[in-house]
């Protein structure tokens, strides 16, 4: 079945992670993605095992579902072979600064007035109008700004970040969301727009969901401001809980939920206690609540309790290694992993898009393009379009 995107092309301008993630999955959903390359390639080729030059593992988990065209933009006749693609696309998207898009002719102010519907989309460190807005970012940085180091040594006493690209991969998800959005509103109304995701403000909004806390009210004259940080995650026992032989993570939520897993390890005297009878008053004795609960755990196996866990409905997990999710039987059930036979780096396995449409669902196919495999192909067929006057790259 065709892909909810079918038709709509993407000129993606973008390198590392961010904005091939969004593009990635823009792909995913049918849209023709062409990845525009600098004549040395996207600088993550070089990462990771590879079985052929500039195809590192990196690389081919973020750019499947596109076709690589390389372009010399520090020549003139690449900058028109580029305007040239432009002017027949639906969505452009890059990760540059503003000022180096300006320098290229790819601002939105320019593209729109040649090409009105189309969405413009950037992917820059700080939001325009603001004192860093042109600053260079990447994902530790904007970790670092959002507040992530600060979270970890409120939790351990050490700052340190997640060890993963989250800013990079989340706002990726971000962007793929606006564009999506922007394509809502020129169905409605034939027009293009410029969407813009700054990561610092994205990430702030993200880590302030539930850690802006009581700090959501404004203080009253007089009144001392609630202190920010949402405080249950911050407890020394929100971890793991270790049970005789393996960790399993648990998380009760509703009354009801505690209660039968009081009764389940053997303290259905708890169900009345006045420090557990609500969400409230747990909230204010977590650190205990967890420590009696852990101490009861010791009595079974991880497996033992899992069962029990999931026969009494009480939401329950065992606390996974990377590894463990590759071989995770649910995992195999809804085909996650998908083995992709790829032209000539041989089989890939890659996880398929979560996001489940049922007229139009995402699909692997094309695999990760080779440094300018379409590059002949894409600018012919643009060349066909404009009568034979494209520019070369």
């Amino acid at each position: 079945m065709a892909g909810a995107l079918e038709g709509i092309r993407v000129i993606d301008i973008t390198t590392f992670v961010l904005g091939p993630v969004a593009t990635q999955m823009l792909g995913d959903m049918g849209a023709d993605v062409i990845k525009i390359e600098a004549p040395e390639g996207d600088p993550t080729r070089g990462i990771g095992q590879k079985r052929s030059p500039g195809m590192g593992s990196f690389f081919l988990n973020l750019n499947r579902n596109k076709r690589s065209v390389v372009i010399d933009l520090k020549e003139p006749a690449g900058r028109a072979s580029l305007q040239s693609l432009i002017a027949g696309a639906d969505i452009v998207v890059h990760n540059m600064r503003s000022s180096a898009a300006e320098r290229l002719g790819i601002d939105f102010l320019r593209l729109s007035m040649r090409n009105p519907r189309l969405v413009h989309a950037t992917a820059q460190g700080f939001g325009r109008g603001g004192r860093y807005f042109d600053r260079p970012a990447y994902d530790d940085v904007i970790q670092g700004l959002s507040g992530v180091p600060g979270l970890n040594r409120q939790m351990t006493g050490q700052s340190g970040y997640i060890p993963m690209l989250l800013a990079d991969k989340l706002c990726g998800v971000y962007l793929y969301s606006a564009i999506m959005t922007a394509l809502l509103h020129r169905a409605h109304t034939g027009k293009g727009q410029e969407v813009q995701l700054p990561m610092f403000e994205a990430m702030a909004w993200f880590n302030l969901l539930e850690h802006m806390a009581d700090h959501v009210f404004v203080p009253e004259p007089g009144e001392t401001p609630a202190p920010i940080g949402y405080g249950r995650v911050f407890s020394a026992v929100h971890r793991p809980l270790m049970t005789r032989d393996e960790p399993v993570c648990i998380i009760a939520n509703t009354d009801a939920q505690w209660q039968r897993l009081f009764e389940l390890i053997g303290r259905s005297d708890l169900c009345n206690d006045d420090r557990f009878i609500t969400i409230g008053r747990r909230m204010e004795n977590v650190a205990h609540l967890y420590e009696l609960v852990e101490e009861a755990l010791q009595d079974k196996s991880r497996a033992e309790w899992l069962d029990a866990f999931a026969a009494a409905d009480v939401p329950a997990g065992p606390a996974n290694e990377l590894a463990d999710v590759r071989e995770d039987p649910h995992m195999a059930d809804v085909d996650f992993f998908q083995v992709f036979k790829h032209e000539s780096e041989g089989e890939l396995l890659m996880p398929r898009n979560a996001m489940h449409l049922s007229a139009t669902p995402a699909a692997i196919h094309r695999g990760p393009p080779q440094l300018g495999q379409h590059t002949e192909e894409v600018l012919g067929e643009r060349k066909a379009c404009d009568g034979g006057h494209g520019g070369q790259a």
